[in-house]
């Protein structure tokens, strides 16, 4: 374990209470607890725009004129939705993660004689390993983040879609056909018409939505990502001389208070921040938000 940064943690044992909390708040894994926080939201930030993106692919897809497009929209959005978060989150890391090495297997490994497949074990050449057993942890880690990243796009992604969808429904079919009446075609009245007003239908779903990802980012433990869940874990279980310089009873429990609060912190802002959005987006709309806006401002104008 990496000392502490403090010059004076270099013997442990002799320090009181407060020094010994200090150097034990600083030591190498807590400096990595720390970092795991910046884990968790650089997650959310890509997959959130990554999940909408996913979204707005299906939800498009779903409403198309052609069959076995709706039906391929359609099929993921009723897929992932009804299989239980964890299962498809474990299935697709694996399925992807196989699905990466038979490519580059393909592509380094033409001469390959053996089938990939032997009994329960998926066995490629070695230079088609991903990552190579040499390369540095770093990219151990970047790679397994971006699977868990890619696995939390598609399962949100199928979610959001299912929003988005019920969003372009609700935009009043009338504005539609005026805008084809005026000789607009069907994709233009989409784009000018359909997308700029189904925000405001899909924001409540959507905001919903991105409570819930927040709520999923512990799954990233059980991708094998070294994320809060994980230190808290680590860090809280009872440790004794044998095993640390460090030793303590088991404070898991005030490890996952802090995880608690923090979450608890970060969904409350997100509640500000999306109320703010919705009022911002109801603002002169014909819709229950836009109409107490009005209200709100003839009041205060009569006031």
């Amino acid at each position: 374990m990496r000392p502490a940064i403090f010059s004076s943690c270099t013997d442990p044992a002799n320090l009181d209470m407060l020094p010994w909390l200090s150097c034990y708040l600083t030591t190498g894994k807590h400096l990595a607890f720390y970092a795991s926080f910046g884990t968790v939201l650089l997650l959310l930030a890509v997959t959130a725009p990554l999940a909408l993106l996913f979204g707005f692919a299906g939800a498009s897809v779903a409403r198309s004129r052609i069959t076995p497009l709706a039906w391929l929209g359609k099929g993921y959005i009723a897929i992932v939705r009804g299989v239980p978060d964890i299962a498809f989150f474990l299935f697709f890391v694996i399925a992807l993660d196989q699905a990466v090495e038979w490519l580059r297997h393909k592509v380094k490994c033409p001469d390959w004689d053996q089938p990939i497949r032997q009994g329960n074990d998926f066995v490629v050449c070695q230079i088609a390993k991903m990552p190579l057993n040499s390369a540095p942890q770093w990219v151990h880690e970047v790679y397994g983040f971006s699977l868990a990243m890619v696995t939390f796009a598609i399962v949100f992604g199928a979610f959001a879609a299912n929003v988005l969808y019920g969003a372009m429904q609700a935009v009043p079919r009338a504005q539609i056909e005026t805008a084809e009446a005026y000789g607009m075609s069907r994709s233009q009245s989409f784009w000018r018409i359909v997308v700029p007003q189904m925000w405001l239908y899909a924001l409540p779903g959507l905001s919903n939505l991105w409570m819930v990802l927040i709520k999923a980012t512990p799954l990233l433990f059980l991708l094998g990502v070294e994320d809060i869940v994980y230190w808290a874990r680590e860090l809280g279980g009872a440790k004794t001389t044998r095993f640390t310089e460090y030793p303590h009873d088991d404070w898991r429990m005030w490890y996952f208070l802090g995880l608690l609060l923090f979450y608890l912190a970060f969904t409350k802002l997100s509640e500000i921040v999306l109320t703010r959005i919705t009022r911002r987006l109801s603002h002169g709309q014909a819709t229950l938000g836009g109409e107490a806006l009005r209200k709100d401002a003839q009041g205060g104008a009569t006031a």
